[in-house]
Parts: structure tokens; sequence; C-alpha cells
């Protein structure tokens, strides 16, 4: 976002904004906020009506990030500015509790993960062994042919 949209936003003027911006410029690194060259201004001031006032302005704006706004919040000190202050904190807190929540279900599933991995094995066995009790065994095959009596001593073609 542009300094110009940003001053709005916090409800200060854009002079003010640009103030706190160089009396704070170590909050400010260039991932959080940068001054546009006068081709890139002119781009975005064609491209964006609500900018036409820009046109004409012998400075070059300043563009924010997302992080570069929220440092801008807790520098200015319009009531505007104030409460967005705290409610990114607000939102960081609350981020911070369904984080630690995030993180214990995790280690939960983990832990449910390691029992039941060690049940895999267990539950395989025990469904090995259902199979084997549940197999018939095969009958004895019959033998074909002549089989010795011991007890009477004679031969005998009875076929079992």
């Amino acid at each position: 976002m542009l300094a110009f949209d940003l001053a709005e936003l916090y409800a200060v003027n854009t002079k003010r904004l640009n103030e706190q911006v160089k009396r704070n410029r170590k909050r400010f690194p260039e991932d959080f906020m940068f001054q546009l060259n006068a081709k890139e201004k002119a781009k975005v001031v064609a491209n964006c009506d609500h900018l036409s006032r820009l046109k004409f302005s012998p400075s070059l704006p300043y563009a924010f990030t997302e992080h570069g706004a929220v440092m801008l919040a807790s520098v200015l000190n319009s009531p505007v500015a104030v409460q967005a202050s705290i409610q990114v904190v607000r939102a960081f807190i609350k981020l911070r509790m369904a984080l630690s929540t995030h993180r214990e279900l995790a280690r939960k599933l983990r832990d449910l993960e390691n029992k039941i991995g060690t049940h895999d094995d267990q539950i395989q066995s025990l469904f090995d062994a259902i199979g084997d009790l549940m197999t018939l065994p095969e009958p004895p095959r019959r033998r074909i042919g002549f089989t010795a009596r011991e007890n009477s001593g004679k031969y005998s073609s009875k076929r079992h």
C-alpha cells in the first residue's frame, strides 16, 4: 500500500506519516517499505484513479508491505493507528494459541500413530491365526492296492 492510502486508513495526513517514517527509519527495512521511482509512480498513478492527486506531486511516494503497514500503526499516534496496533497484537495472540492447539493435536496424533503402528503386526498375526484355524485339514489320501495285516499275517485285497 502507498503512504497516501495508509495515511487515509490511519486517519493522519500523508505529511505526518512521512515524518514518522523518517524519524523511525530503523523500523522500516527494505522488506517493510521502499520508495517508488518516477517510472513506478507514473504507472501506479495511471492504473489507480484514486491516486490521481499524486500525479503532479514532486515527491516519490513510499510503498509499504503488510509488515510495514503494521509497523506504521505502531509508530503513528492516531486513535485508529493505536486500535490497529492493538488488533494486530490480539491477532498474534490468537495465532499463537491456535498454533499451540495444533501442536498438541499433532503430538496426540503421532502418539496414536505409534500405538497403532505396533498393533498392525499384532492384528495381522491374529488374522493369520484365525485363517489357519478356519482352514480344513486335507483328508488323508486312501492308498490303493494290497496291504499287509499285522495280526493275521495274511494279505488282504480290501481297498482303503
